[in-house]
């Protein structure tokens, strides 16, 4: 027996004719992208106000990230995700401190998701989506209409740090997110708690639009008032003739270096935002460069940073972020090693996450036998605008470092800056590439010295 595929009753409960006007000018404008899914908020109309006031709560919090002590949300957290959640339920009795429980890590939820959703979550409404992230390991995350629509809390909290308040309503495009990708999940949608304004996912790749000329007149009949991506496709958007002008950009997924951040800010003359964000976890932090680090922006996520073999550093040490709580009740996290990295420690009064690094910390080894770490090679490339790279020193103690996208930068140059910092006579063979790609693993080593828990 196979099941009806939903129609737009059903992927926008409670749609006006406003909004039904605004997918329609979405989808059918002759400009329009080649649509290849469908999808939609699935939001109920008595849910929407609940949603308002989650980011009003969210928007007046001050988030505190310390799990020790436990403060009371936490406390109540933990006792009620031990008791309603399969997985958790083994553990017993709550703990006195959260250091006192297990961890989990990404390869404990992709192994069997189920266990992981509380007992009383409504199997009708529950939704999933799948993903590889960096290391390739694919992972189903169960959610739910609600937890998708929160996402819209956080990112109008990361944008009022920078004054942006977002205005669009109806009849506005409000968010476009850009994809960079031979095969890319796009869709139209609309956003509820702001007036059924547009939402669509887009895919720049000339393979999803009947001529490529069209992208940038597209872009500029719907005049998203933001533009969502990763730094390859926002990148992308920087060979793309258009007049538009978004009120920001934010990027996420991957490391967005400041060579690019100052090329886009300087062609589109907005606030570009570098957003930590995890399809387990949802947004986490925003970069700020006036205090050089991501500042925290869950209210409800206690963060400990974790060494190699699982125990708590202090604070302004390097570890692996590890987490708990957060805002997706199909998904609660106990002590979740996110396999990145970074210190913990206030600045300017303020909790942030430091020197934060995608995947586990990595040495190399210089052509005169020094070890550095991978983030000294992230820094020597800060100039450029890069929107993808990886780095992997091979057994031999030669390196291989591949650039994506690189555009006019000089292969010469990216020579120099690297030799700059793993060594005047390293062997470095540099391959560039304008191929599509996924997420890839930045940094890599073949020593058995070169990987580390922390640095």
């Amino acid at each position: 027996m196979s099941l009806a595929e939903p129609d737009d009753s059903t992927r926008y409960p409670g749609l006006s004719d406003a909004g039904a006007a605004m997918l329609k000018r979405m989808r059918e404008h002759p400009r329009a992208p080649v649509y290849r899914n469908a999808s939609g908020h699935r939001l109920l109309p008595e849910e929407v106000p609940t949603l308002r006031a989650f980011a009003a709560e969210v928007r007046q919090a001050t988030p505190d990230p310390r799990a020790a002590p436990m403060p009371d949300w936490l406390r109540d957290f933990v006792a009620d995700a031990i008791a309603r959640v399969p997985y958790y339920r083994r553990y017993g009795d709550p703990p006195a401190a959260l250091a006192d429980l297990p961890t989990i890590d990404r390869g404990t939820l992709a192994r069997d998701i189920a266990p992981f959703v509380p007992d009383d979550v409504p199997l009708e409404r529950l939704i999933n989506f799948r993903t590889t992230g960096t290391t390739g390991q694919p992972l189903l995350v169960a959610s739910h209409p609600l937890v998708a629509a929160r996402y819209l809390a956080f990112h109008e909290r990361a944008l009022a740090r920078f004054g942006i308040e977002l205005t669009s309503g109806p009849g506005d495009v409000g968010v476009m997110l850009v994809g960079w990708q031979q095969q890319c999940f796009t869709y139209v949608s609309v956003t509820p708690q702001r007036g059924e304004c547009g939402l669509a996912k887009i895919n720049l790749h000339p393979v999803d639009w009947r001529d490529p000329g069209d992208r940038g007149p597209y872009i500029d009949a719907m005049a998203p008032e933001v533009m969502t991506g990763d730094p390859l496709s926002l990148a992308a958007l920087l060979e793309i003739d258009f007049e538009h002008r978004p009120r920001a950009l934010l990027s996420t997924s991957m490391t967005l270096l400041p060579g690019l951040r100052a090329r886009l800010e300087a062609r589109f003359g907005c606030p570009v935002l570098d957003v930590y964000s995890l399809n387990e976890a949802g947004p986490i932090a925003v970069y700020d460069q006036a205090l050089d680090a991501h500042v925290l922006l869950q209210p409800r996520m206690a963060v400990e940073i974790l060494d190699a073999d699982g125990n708590p550093l202090p604070e302004g040490v390097r570890g692996e972020i590890t987490l708990s709580g957060g805002f997706n009740h199909c998904l609660p996290l106990l002590r979740y090693r996110s396999g990145d990295h970074a210190a913990l420690e206030q600045r300017g009064g303020e909790w942030v996450l430091a020197g934060l690094c995608g995947r586990a910390p990595v040495r190399y080894r210089r052509s005169d036998g020094v070890w550095i770490n991978n983030i000294d090679v992230t820094h020597a490339l800060k100039p450029f605008a890069l929107p993808q790279y990886a780095l992997r020193q091979r057994a031999d103690g030669s390196f291989e470092f591949t650039a994506w996208h690189a555009g006019a930068i000089a292969t010469g140059d990216l020579r120099h800056a690297l030799l700059g910092v793993l060594g005047s006579d390293a062997r470095i063979a540099i391959e560039r590439s304008d191929a599509a790609v996924d997420k890839v693993v930045q940094y890599r080593t073949e020593l058995a010295q070169g990987a580390v828990g922390a640095s």
